[in-house]
């Protein structure tokens, strides 16, 4: 477990500008700094899944705009890997507000 952290926190250090958060509805994510509406790509391992905070390898234009190469990742991450870019209003915590049923979390391997 440690080791996907670590794998994920250097993704993060990598692609902290490709940064989105659930949206509501549980149906699309908005991305941080420029609140752009995208959605996870139908052949991610995560489309289903829809956790709260992802970071992405790049968008896609089809239909929608569609996030490819899609990883969970925490919110203060970001503030602590890249507080020159990312503030802790940036990433305030909403885990309080209610999602969809099943949206916000990825399913935990056992």
């Amino acid at each position: 477990e440690d080791d996907h952290v670590a794998i994920r926190k250097a993704v993060t250090a990598g692609f902290f500008y490709h940064t989105a958060r659930l949206q509501r509805s549980g149906t699309s994510y908005r991305t941080i700094r420029n609140s752009q509406y995208v959605h996870a790509h139908p052949n991610s391992a995560l489309h289903e899944a829809m956790p709260r905070w992802v970071i992405y390898h790049e968008l896609v234009l089809t239909t929608q705009e569609y996030m490819r190469q899609v990883i969970e990742i925490q919110p203060d991450w970001l503030v602590e890997i890249a507080p020159h870019y990312y503030s802790a209003q940036d990433i305030k915590d909403d885990s309080r507000k209610k999602l969809p049923k099943g949206g916000g979390m990825a399913p935990r391997k056992t």
